[in-house]
């Protein structure tokens, strides 16, 4: 690691502080991705800011018809949450199905979604549970918060504060996972709510995606029929060594029609 300057604020309004006018300055929630980074000496932060004590970003509850998450918020307990399980059961299978339990034990929601890494799960609950994703600053819409490859709408010193689920009418999560990291090769989230279907894609493409095709169909017929014929386009998805964009497009209908039927 290069030298930095380590800092463990107590509130928001000082972590906010620790960050300002600091360009180099990086925050760090669960640590699973920068941590690693910064041991290989791929990233060089003047300021290292723990959110780890910060007790306003942490915490689950059902605010109306919808569920609000902290974002210090561990992976395990989301996937415990009485409050997940009962409104959201869909996205309480995908936290506990992150990782291994030393990543589902010191990562965070709001870590992950910041991130923005393609293979991670929780942005297609983002997207496909049409979230906001709540700052020091903003609301931010799913829609408009996932821009590119580990690039989202956050400003310079914007902080994740929480995020707002929607509780759908049924709504599902379902991978094929890297047997390794368990990361999504290619993941599916489909959600049914009032105001209509919405099928998110994590791991197949740079950045997660909405497959929209399949939600037209969704929203005539809700089925595993109602998808299995329509093909995903490989183009401008990822190939490596895990899959080629070809299989990788293959398996966006394959985990769409599974999680339509997990979902019932």
């Amino acid at each position: 690691m290069y030298n930095f300057a380590y800092q463990r604020p107590q509130s928001l309004a000082d972590a906010a502080k620790a960050i300002a006018g600091k360009e180099e300055a990086k925050l760090v929630a669960g640590g699973m991705t920068l941590i690693p980074t910064l041991k290989q000496r791929l990233a060089k932060p003047s300021d290292l800011v723990d959110l780890g004590r910060i007790a306003e970003l942490k915490g689950i509850k059902r605010d109306g018809n919808a569920v609000v998450i902290g974002a210090m918020s561990r992976h395990v307990e989301v996937a415990t949450s009485d409050v997940v399980r009962g409104a959201i059961p869909g996205l309480a299978y995908l936290a506990e199905h992150i990782g291994d339990p030393q990543v589902r034990n010191r990562g965070t929601i709001g870590g992950s979604i910041a991130n923005n890494d393609p293979a991670a799960d929780y942005p297609a609950a983002v997207l496909a549970l049409n979230a906001t994703v709540i700052t020091n600053k903003r609301r931010i819409a799913a829609d408009d918060f996932f821009k590119g490859m580990f690039e989202t709408a956050l400003a310079a010193e914007e902080i994740i504060t929480a995020i707002s689920f929607p509780v759908p009418e049924k709504a599902a999560y379902v991978k094929f996972p890297n047997p390794a990291s368990r990361y999504a090769i290619v993941g599916v989230m489909v959600a049914r709510t009032g105001g209509g279907v919405r099928v998110a894609v994590a791991g197949a493409g740079p950045v997660v995606f909405r497959q929209k095709e399949m939600e037209a169909a969704l929203g005539k017929s809700w089925s595993a029929d109602a998808v299995a014929s329509i093909k995903q386009s490989a183009a401008g998805l990822n190939s490596d060594i895990h899959a080629s964009a070809e299989y990788r497009a293959h398996l966006v209908t394959v985990m769409a029609k599974r999680a339509v039927a997990a979902a019932g």
